[in-house]
């Protein structure tokens, strides 16, 4: 299995609670010299503190002081398993920096309106993370930036005026693609994620870049939009007709899960007639059978670069504040659910 490298940046608790093998909640309760530590456990944070050269957010420590830090916390986003690694990762974060975190979930999948989000900005907020795909959404990027609070956008592209924290969808997609075709598939199938979001099409755009590389390919491709229902749907497209896939790349867990579910109903091995490739890294990709090959995205080092970004901007002078993009590392993590083809078909 191939291991998520750790970010080429400077290292978070995140980084230190896994060098040191606890949670980040006793690496805070050593930085700030708290009790309920044992002797051994304090050694092994502080070594992992010095190897990594981990040095706490000084602009945050002095903001503790002078007033508390407000964050909100803006999400709506379908799938359960990809916000509870978003939020663990925030609430990580925040524990080290003294920061309180307020949370706004839209309705459904939708964003929250206008007068919730002017509501919410107007209980005394320090910043605003957006999870995605809120950083895409017009209407949530306009009444936020119309507060001048400092903002990041977790898997967003090119938001005026705010920090965009992301992976590159395109390269990690080509990635997983190229994967699949050098196990000997030639006939793929590709689940699209919700249109309205420039992750799918960079994911999708990552596909065909390794499909026209090896130039003799069938392609079919189904629309999904990153929810369990969707993938359902797009699996039964794909599988129906004299000449199916014999691998299935689906644009997140979720979807990947479903095309297993429908490959079970349908008497389909998994991965001996199938092969089922995700995207995300989630806990969806591990609570299945056969477990989930995928394109591990470090959701909990995204949600924990955008507080620090937040924090960092509202320490300084609003005019000294820009929009940035983070770029973080991914990895492909080969798990059971991928398989070189059977030779005689299906």
């Amino acid at each position: 299995m191939n291991r998520p490298r750790r970010p080429t940046r400077g290292a978070t608790i995140i980084d230190v609670a896994a060098q040191a093998g606890v949670s980040a909640m006793t690496v805070s309760r050593v930085i700030n010299n708290r009790e309920g530590v044992r002797p051994e456990t304090r050694e092994a944070v502080e070594r992992a503190i010095r190897a990594l050269s981990y040095a706490p957010n000084a602009a945050a420590r002095s903001l503790v002081t002078a007033g508390e830090l407000r964050i909100g916390v803006i999400y709506s986003n379908p799938s359960a398993a990809f916000m509870s690694e978003f939020l663990t990762g925030v609430y990580e974060e925040a524990s080290t920096r003294g920061a309180r975190l307020m949370l706004l979930r839209g309705p459904g999948t939708a964003p929250p309106d206008r007068a919730a989000i002017d509501q919410f900005t107007a209980t005394g907020l320090s910043g605003i993370i957006l999870a995605p795909p809120l950083g895409e959404a017009p209407m949530v990027v306009e009444a936020l930036r119309d507060t001048g609070l400092p903002l990041a956008a977790v898997g967003a592209h090119g938001v005026p005026g705010a920090t965009c924290v992301r992976i590159d969808d395109r390269r990690a997609a080509q990635e997983m693609t190229g994967h699949l075709l050098a196990l000997g598939h030639r006939r793929l199938g590709f689940v699209l994620g919700n249109p309205d979001q420039a992750a799918s099409a960079e994911r999708m755009a990552g596909f065909y870049a390794a499909v026209r590389q090896q130039g003799d390919v069938e392609v079919k491709v189904a629309q999904g939009d990153f929810s369990y229902a969707s993938g359902l749907v797009a699996g039964e497209q794909l599988l129906d007709g004299p000449a199916p896939p014999t691998a299935i790349f689906a644009s997140n867990d979720d979807m990947a899960a479903a095309i297993v579910s429908v490959a079970h109903r349908r008497q389909l091995d998994v991965p001996g007639a199938l092969t089922v490739a995700g995207f995300d890294d989630t806990t969806a990709a591990v609570t299945l059978w056969p477990p989930l090959t995928t394109v591990h995205q470090p959701l909990r080092q995204l949600a924990a670069e955008a507080l620090a970004a937040v924090v960092a901007d509202a320490a300084a002078p609003v005019a000294a504040r820009s929009g940035r993009e983070i770029v973080l590392d991914h990895a492909i993590v080969t798990r059971d659910s991928t398989a070189a083809p059977q030779s005689s078909p299906r």
